[in-house]
């Protein structure tokens, strides 16, 4: 059976091998060094500082998967959009781990406060986050052409969007920083 919850620092180990197979046999990522485990335990906390979502997928006691979203940018006006991360054990893949995770962190980023999920894709070849992303409702609104050079080729990257509860038809709530 699959659960799906907020991380913890427990499962840090297990984000870190997923991560670090990515970057090293994926173009999903444009890393091309694994990051450490205090690496990834530093980026947990900065989404969790944030108020923002990081959860796990959970397989008979072992984690499988993992997702989050991070604002876009920096800049103040940007504060009501975030960009999401989903990365899966190898074994995982082609489960529909990834859909019930990314429908998980649009249920999270939304209660957030979220109104803009952007999926900045690596690998315009990359069809299975295009098509998870495209399943749960992301439009395709832009490839960005060569832009990453990993594993001796040039990359796009896919951008896709999807508004989350109100969207854009209502100002945000006043207060938020």
């Amino acid at each position: 059976m699959l659960t799906l919850r907020p991380s913890s620092e427990t499962d840090l180990p297990a984000i870190t091998a997923i991560y670090a197979h990515h970057v090293l046999h994926g173009t999903g990522t444009f890393e091309t060094t694994p990051p450490t485990e205090a690496d990834m335990a530093g980026r947990r906390s900065d989404v969790l500082a944030r108020g923002l979502p990081y959860l796990v997928a959970e397989q008979a006691g072992r984690v499988v998967g993992f997702a989050y979203c991070q604002w876009f940018k920096p800049r103040p006006a940007y504060r009501y959009s975030a960009e999401d991360s989903i990365y899966l054990h190898p074994e995982a893949a082609g489960q529909g781990i990834g859909k019930q995770l990314l429908t998980a962190l649009m249920q999270h980023a939304e209660t957030a406060g979220v109104r803009k999920l952007i999926a900045v894709i690596g690998d315009s070849g990359n069809r299975g986050s295009i098509g998870v992303h495209g399943a749960l409702g992301f439009k395709r609104v832009g490839v960005i052409e060569s832009c990453g050079w990993k594993f001796d080729r040039w990359l796009d990257i896919v951008l896709m969007d999807k508004s989350l509860g109100e969207g854009n038809g209502t100002a945000p709530e006043a207060g938020r920083a």
